[in-house]
């Protein structure tokens, strides 16, 4: 039914295996360069064989991460690698100039959506599609491009922004524990299995800062509360609970240590998402405050107690069930959990309330014991699933940004894997549908449309056979007869559904269908579906009851009637209000059922991802049991064979992945023009005219096509350019084509192309910033020279000033001075007067009169001492004893008769006062002093304390006083 790569059956496969073998041999044994393959389109021959074993190397290299043409395969290793994902090497991703030039990473692909945005080529919004088996670590992928993203995108400018960046992305990481506590389990095959699918819509503003982010669900496994297959677990909340609750939480709560639960099986295991206390400080994180984290808490405690109430069958029809030993107890704590009426939640579980009639009468109907227990899990179904909706509103409202502060996002789609399980229901029915529909959006966008393209736009194309599972499709959704219209009309009809007789119209109806199968041997009813993936067995039994997912109104009123705030919240009462069990009067409204949500949220959000550019992980998971470095070929092969993998590298090494509409190609490369002349497309040309186009366009498209071709002549060039050395593929022209409307190039034709232009960019930015330089040193010189004739007339203007004032200031010293040396003088001239007048009588009297000799001795010692006397007498006051002794002595002491023995030296020119008197031949007595012995002649115009003034200069030389 599958068709192998080569488009052989497995007959002539088998013949020319062994050929194939041979040829193969030399590639083949050589397992020591298959790890250094970043890509698997460089395998070659690309076959099931050769990926499988390159695929091995690299795993067991320690090497997860391989790149399939446009789609990134995902080992997972089983083992913690922490040094995969440091924030250190996100930032090196997003600084690198070329990130595909690093080894492949999941942190590449989420740097290619991120620059996707920033370039603002539609279409804009980005997707990533992160698929594989359940096990195979979509979970932590998704968990790991979150941290990506909140790491990148986080570049505030502002302090205040920095601070609203960092609890935007701290609440979106916090919001993975909390959904991933209340929505996964432990499974068969992994320990944390998502119970549920969601796609997460980061939000970017204009600048490309995430602003806030939104969660969509779908179809929460919500059976899963009061039934778990074998070996599996519960949601990891109630584990959390019960390990991680303190001693009064525990008598809170009523979980005392040790206690069973019917719904908690496997508690002994203890994982890794056991942790209590991340769940909390995360929900914290998000606005949960703790009392209402203790509310949501002994909720879910209630519904464990709920499921310890066991019923036994009552001998009378008539008569309720009767409870089994030890259920009264955990009614009563249930119901004191919960804030629910005892009594009223014992009869609700226990009787049915039917209506009847046209006018709606009510009959009250005891259960049996089976219909007690659906009950039963019924309302803790109810519950579980409105307070995970409730979580979700409160996520949504806690991390989503405003509608107009962003523009842009990426989202993350994290759906449940395929699923194939010995016993296999609607849940599974659901989850491979969803896988189906991803799978087909994959074909349509990387295979199918990409070849139907290439023969639109006239590139010359060998087909690949590729899987198309269209069939299977229509199997399952297909108008008007498949399986989920089927399920659907059973639902509507007002009978008791049976398992055989939902098989039989299943087989009947669609038997054309080559998707189809049954197993004959089988003793339950089922029925075959053939997926992509392979055959998986569904049985019928219950299919219908689980589709219609019926609730009974009095459980809704009993739920209303709950004293408890969250219980309040989550089931609010309102009169208005009508369930699908309640048709009014005879009225035939179309039963909502499970199918119908699902493949209406499911086509919403198809409708979201081809609005996108999507992105492609693989998950790939080595070996079922979780062991490290274990790769088991057979379980890799069988995944390889059902996501299409071979068919997707075949197409993306053969094909072009990058297309352009010719206007957008010219519009973002028409400077490569720049770097060779324009010339007409000869027969020398590398790229001929007749490759663009057949028929010659006219105006606009005609000029299209001209720089098209001038473009195309410059790639030769180009592509010499980045061939390195000895390099004989780099020199090789790339290939690149040019169809009716679009240019197709392959990746490194566009590195190419990039380079070019980053090249031509550069040059013109050296150019404008010459030009820029220039002007601005023209620009300097101009404001220097007039910077240096305003410093020239400034400091011309404030010499002229200064001279000015200091002219002024010398004119009226100048006549100060004169007027005080005149003055000066004048005193000195009437002093001199006198004492020449007494000198000038002196000698006449005594030719006259001779005078006694001691007197004319004692007359002639003050004449010839008075100026040494008048200058000791005006010495510093506070030593006058000492001045007049000197005096006295001085006049007594000095010989008449020798007049030869001493001389008197007076001051020079710029000198005041008497300078040394000079004893011969006793030796010297030196006396220094600087002030005038005169009155008046510490009085200047401008009075200072260290001005000398030497006006018995103007008296020794009046005198000439020279020798005595």
């Amino acid at each position: 039914m599958l068709q192998q790569v080569n488009g052989h059956n497995p007959d002539s496969d088998a013949q020319s295996g062994e050929s194939l073998r041979e040829d193969l041999q030399e590639f083949l044994g050589r397992e020591a360069p298959l790890h250094q393959l970043d890509d698997l389109t460089k395998v070659n021959p690309v076959t099931l064989e050769t990926v499988l074993r390159c695929l091995q190397a690299r795993y067991m290299a320690d090497t997860f991460y391989t790149n399939a043409g446009c789609t990134l395969v995902a080992l997972n290793p089983f083992k913690p690698v922490p040094h995969l994902y440091l924030p250190e090497l996100m930032r090196e991703y997003h600084a690198a100039p070329q990130p595909q030039k690093l080894k492949p990473h999941v942190f590449s692909v989420g740097e290619q959506t991120y620059r996707n945005v920033k370039s603002l080529i539609e279409p804009v919004n980005q997707s990533i599609v992160v698929s594989g088996e359940t096990g195979a670590g979509k979970t932590w992928t998704s968990r790991c491009l979150m941290k990506f993203y909140a790491v990148v995108a986080a570049s505030p400018t502002s302090w205040e922004s920095h601070k609203i960046a960092e609890r935007i992305e701290q609440r979106i990481l916090n919001s993975n524990p909390v959904m991933e506590a209340f929505g996964n389990a432990c499974t068969l095959r992994n320990n944390n299995s998502s119970r549920f699918g969601k796609f997460i819509q980061l939000q970017l503003n204009r600048a490309q800062q995430m602003t806030g982010a939104a969660v969509q669900t779908y179809l929460l496994e919500k059976t899963r509360v009061a039934c778990q297959a074998s070996s599996e677990r519960n949601f990891h909340i109630f584990y959390q609970i019960c390990k991680g609750a303190s001693e009064d939480e525990r008598l809170q709560w009523h979980l005392p240590k040790g206690a069973a639960f019917s719904w908690l099986p496997n508690p002994e295991r203890n994982l890794e998402e056991d942790c209590f206390e991340v769940t909390r400080e995360a929900m914290l994180h998000l606005g949960i405050d703790t009392p209402t984290q203790n509310n949501i808490f002994k909720v879910l405690a209630g519904l464990l107690h709920l499921g310890n109430i066991q019923f036994a069958d009552s001998e009378n029809e008539a008569q309720p069930c009767q409870l089994m030993d030890n259920a009264k107890c955990s009614v009563r704590t249930s119901a004191l959990l919960l804030q629910l009426p005892e009594d009223m939640l014992l009869e609700t579980l226990r009787i049915r309330t039917i209506r009847a009639g046209r006018q709606q009468q009510v009959f009250q109907k005891p259960c049996s014991q089976t219909e007690c227990d659906t009950r039963r899990d019924c309302v803790a179904k109810l519950v579980y699933a409105r307070l995970f909706d409730w979580l979700v509103s409160v996520i949504n409202s806690s991390i989503c940004a405003d509608p107009g502060s962003w523009t842009t996002f990426i989202g993350l789609l994290d759906v449940y894997g395929f699923e194939s399980f010995p016993d296999n229901s609607l849940e599974q029915l659901c989850i491979n549908y969803a896988n189906e529909k991803l799978q087909q959006h994959f074909v349509a966008h990387y295979l199918r449309a990409q070849q139907e393209e290439y023969t639109v736009e006239g590139l010359e194309w060998s087909f690949v056979n590729y899987q198309d599972n269209q069939a299977c499709l229509d199997l399952i959704e297909g108008s008007p007869i498949s399986i989920c219209a089927l399920i659907n009309e059973e639902c509507r009809l007002n009978r008791p559904s049976s398992a055989a007789q939902l098989q039989t119209r299943i087989e009947s109806a669609l038997a054309g269908s080559p998707c189809l199968g049954h197993n004959k041997l089988s003793r339950e009813p089922s029925f075959i579906v053939v997926h992509y993936a392979g055959p998986v067995r569904y049985h019928t039994a219950g299919l219908v009851e689980k589709n219609k997912d019926p609730v009974p109104p009095e459980l809704t009123l009993l739920l209303q009637q709950s004293q408890d705030p969250l219980l309040m919240v989550l089931f609010p009462i309102n009169p208005k209000e009508k369930t699908q069990e309640e048709p009014s009067g005879q009225s035939r409204a179309p039963v909502l059922t499970v199918v119908s949500k699902f493949k209406a949220s499911l086509e919403q959000l198809l409708q979201v991802l081809h609005s996108t550019t999507p992105h492609y992980i693989r998950c790939i998971k080595p070996n079922s049991q979780g062991q490290a470095q274990t790769f088991l070929r057979e379980e890799v092969l069988s995944q390889l064979e059902a996501c299409g993998l071979v068919e997707t590298i075949h197409i993306s090494a053969a094909g072009f992945p990058i297309r352009v509409s010719h206007q957008n190609f010219v519009e973002r490369y028409e400077l490569l023009r720049r770097l060779c002349p324009r010339t007409l497309s000869g027969p020398h040309s590398p790229y001929p005219a007749k490759e663009c186009s057949e028929q010659s366009p006219h105006g606009k498209e005609a000029t299209l096509q001209l720089l098209l071709q001038d473009i195309f002549h410059t790639l030769p060039a180009l592509t010499q350019a980045a061939a390195t050395p000895g390099d004989s593929d780099e020199a090789t022209p790339a290939p690149v084509h040019c169809g009716r409307t679009k240019v197709f190039m392959t990746d490194s034709m566009l590195e190419i192309l990039e380079r070019g232009r980053a090249q031509v960019l550069r040059q013109c930015a050296r150019c404008i910033q010459g030009s820029w330089r220039r002007y601005q040193h023209r620009k300097q010189q101009r404001q220097r020279r007039a910077a240096v004739l305003i410093q020239a007339a400034i400091r011309s203007w404030l010499a002229r000033k200064h001279m000015k004032r200091l002219h002024t200031a010398a004119t009226t010293i100048k006549r100060a001075w004169q007027k005080w040396r005149i003055r000066m003088a004048f005193l000195a001239s009437k002093e001199l007067d006198g004492v020449e007048e007494h000198f000038s009588q002196a000698p006449c009297s005594s030719r006259s009169s001779p005078k006694p000799p001691i007197q004319t001795r004692l007359l002639g010692a003050i004449i010839r001492l008075w100026p040494l006397g008048l200058v000791l007498a005006n010495a510093a006051t506070g030593i006058q004893g000492f001045q007049r002794k000197l005096v006295v002595w001085a006049c007594l002491q000095l010989p008449r008769d020798s007049p030869h023995s001493y001389t008197v030296q007076i001051a020079q020119q710029d000198q005041a006062g008497v300078t040394s008197i000079r004893a011969l031949p006793q030796g010297s007595i030196k006396f220094h002093y600087r002030k005038s012995p005169l009155r008046y002649a510490d009085i200047c115009p401008e009075p200072s304390p260290y001005s000398v003034t030497g006006f018995n200069q103007i008296l020794l030389e009046r005198h000439r006083l020279i020798h005595v």
